[in-house]
């Protein structure tokens, strides 16, 4: 007996030492082609450059704007600020290898250029998603409690809790990219996904590890779904003091404002969390990059056109820095 159990211990020390040196043998991944046909690759890059363009422009003139008009240093536009800034950086993670991928027919990006990608990519997103809690936030004071909107949001308070989005963004991102590149990979190196993304970095990791992946991405839930509760319960009070307006005016501006937010934040959570979480039994490289696209490139995307023009002021503001 204690021959066999010897001989199963050094089968299983030798089987782990394989599969961390296959791990460490890896120098790249291959990334998900959108399509096979030179046509149809050539028609995604110039459609990814246009979103890339327009996302770029639209987020550079809202932060340009609000830094140059002394009219908008105020709260609610410190945060969108910070969000736009959030914005430019997580598209910009993605998008520019897409598009080099597409128009040099190369699905290669190195070891080091994943895991790099990775960070910056999970920590611009996790703090893209705390901003928009800190809105609902703004939005909630200024409407349900405007008499205390200078004592709740002061600058030091809006310096605080922005610093908090970005550093808790920070050590999330830290914490799940060095889980993911440290454990023994025993799948491969292809990626169904054109970019990396955490998930398809756990797929090609050994069983042995699933407990491992399985508790971060249940903190990260909690976390987020807390996030959401929040932000939830924020836009309920909203609406409840909304509908309390006697003006029709009012209301309107106070719904245009809270409704097209709370659609983006709804959309951009419910994604990641499905391609976080849903079963591998409904998992497809189709799917996967239609959920992907969804969360990572259409809110950085559509976030300028939803705060500029649904916003009579930063409009106004915009005209007056383009004109003088």
């Amino acid at each position: 007996m204690g021959f066999k159990e010897d001989l199963l211990e050094k089968s299983l020390h030798d089987f782990y030492k394989q599969q961390t040196s296959n791990s460490s043998s890896i120098s790249q991944f291959l990334l998900l082609a959108f399509a096979d046909r030179r046509e149809l690759q050539l028609l995604h890059f110039w459609l990814f450059l246009g979103i890339y363009l327009a996302a770029r422009l639209g987020n550079g003139l809202i932060i340009t704007t609000i830094a140059c008009d002394h009219h908008l240093h105020t709260p609610m536009y410190f945060f969108l600020l910070n969000l736009s800034l959030l914005d430019l950086g997580s598209i910009s993670t993605t998008l520019p290898k897409a598009m080099a991928n597409s128009l040099w027919e190369n699905t290669d990006i190195s070891y080091n250029g994943c895991a790099a990608q990775l960070f910056f990519f999970a920590f611009l997103l996790s703090a893209e998603f705390y901003l928009p809690t800190i809105l609902s936030y703004d939005h909630y004071v200024a409407i349900c409690e405007p008499l205390h909107y200078r004592t709740l949001l002061g600058s030091r308070a809006c310096f605080h809790m922005a610093a908090a989005a970005w550093g808790t963004g920070f050590l999330h991102a830290l914490v799940h990219t060095a889980n993911a590149f440290s454990l023994p990979l025993c799948q491969g190196n292809a990626l169904d996904q054109f970019f990396c993304e955490i998930p398809q970095i756990l797929k090609l990791c050994c069983s042995h590890s699933y407990f491992r992946k399985l508790g971060l991405l249940a903190v990260s839930v909690c976390v987020s779904f807390g996030c959401f509760v929040f932000i939830l319960v924020s836009y309920m009070e909203i609406f409840r003091a909304v509908l309390r307006i006697p003006s029709e005016q009012g209301r309107h501006k106070a719904f245009s404002m809270c409704l097209p937010h709370l659609a983006v934040v709804s959309l951009f959570l419910s994604t990641a969390v499905f391609a976080y979480l849903k079963p591998s039994s409904i998992s497809s490289p189709s799917l996967d990059l239609v959920v992907s696209f969804l969360y990572s490139v259409v809110p950085p995307a559509v976030n300028p056109l939803i705060y500029s023009m649904r916003n009579q002021e930063l409009k106004n503001a915009l005209k007056k820095l383009m004109c003088g």
